[in-house]
């Protein structure tokens, strides 16, 4: 494994964990559901061949700490947090975005907001789901989902989100007992981190709309990435959605919408195509 070197950085309201490592131009990986930093464990060496890879846990994960543990959670200050994370790391130079699920909206917002800094976004998946046009459906998913969480708790909350994936077919994510042996090692982290992300990223994240108009001039630094797998999935329509309101075909992964975990080496390989200027 490559060594990495960990920091703490303060924002807005937290305090953030970092790890960089390799050498070359930034590359940020911004994670998506629970996993955080360590969701990259399995691509990340193999993308420091040639970059400086830069993984952080958001804001309320893992070791990244709100001052206020209640605070609601945006998209945009998320976004706010991976800009500043970059021009700490690279201050000077355009650099290149890599976003997983929730992860994914973060990059859209960036590039969206901060054009001049980033020079190449891939966007794995990004549930938009607002895009949709059945949109109305799936806020009343998030809003069951919500509902079951705060009366019965987690898992039949997790349950009904679940139900609700496969509603719009396809099937909910896999288990974690499907994963590799070191992703079920991180099974306990993701655990604890599942009550926050459950009650306040899914809501909040799931009813952004990404700003189209402003994204459209970008679309050629944008890669829209589906999983081969997970054709028919609520993440993976939002996303081929998206590519094509932008005129793009969207790239296609190995795996489902977790490939980057159960396809770690064929993942990062296309993954570093994509991430070079056509």
């Amino acid at each position: 494994m490559t060594e990495s070197t960990i920091g703490r950085l303060r924002v807005h309201g937290a305090t953030l964990h970092y790890e960089t490592r390799g050498q070359g131009p930034l590359l940020l990986l911004i994670p998506g559901g629970t996993g955080g930093a360590a969701a990259f464990d399995g691509i990340a060496d193999n993308l420091a061949a040639e970059y400086t890879v830069a993984t952080y846990d958001p804001r309320g994960m893992s070791r990244s700490l709100l001052d206020d543990p209640e605070a609601e959670q945006r998209v945009t200050e998320h976004a706010d947090d991976a800009f500043r994370v970059l021009q700490m790391l690279s201050p000077g130079e355009p650099v290149r975005v890599f976003g997983a699920s929730s992860g994914a909206i973060v990059a859209l917002d960036l590039l969206s907001t901060h054009p001049e800094r980033i020079e190449r976004v891939v966007a794995h998946e990004p549930p938009v789901v607002e895009l949709l046009p059945d949109a109305a459906e799936h806020r009343a998913l998030i809003a069951r989902v919500q509902e079951t969480f705060q009366r019965q708790g987690l898992m039949p909350a997790m349950a009904v989100f679940a139900a609700g994936l496969e509603r719009n077919g396809g099937a909910a994510p896999k288990a974690e007992a499907d994963l590799p042996p070191q992703s079920a090692a991180r099974a306990e982290q993701t655990m604890a981190n599942l009550p926050y992300f459950v009650g306040r990223i899914v809501p909040s994240f799931m009813s952004y709309s990404p700003d189209v108009q402003r994204l459209e001039p970008l679309s050629e630094r944008l890669v829209l990435a589906c999983g081969q797998d997970s054709h028919g999935e609520l993440p993976y329509r939002a996303a081929a959605f998206l590519a094509e309101r932008l005129g793009a075909e969207p790239w296609h992964f190995p795996g489902g919408h977790v490939g980057l975990t159960t396809h770690p080496a064929e993942f990062s390989e296309l993954l570093r195509k994509a991430l070079v200027p056509r």
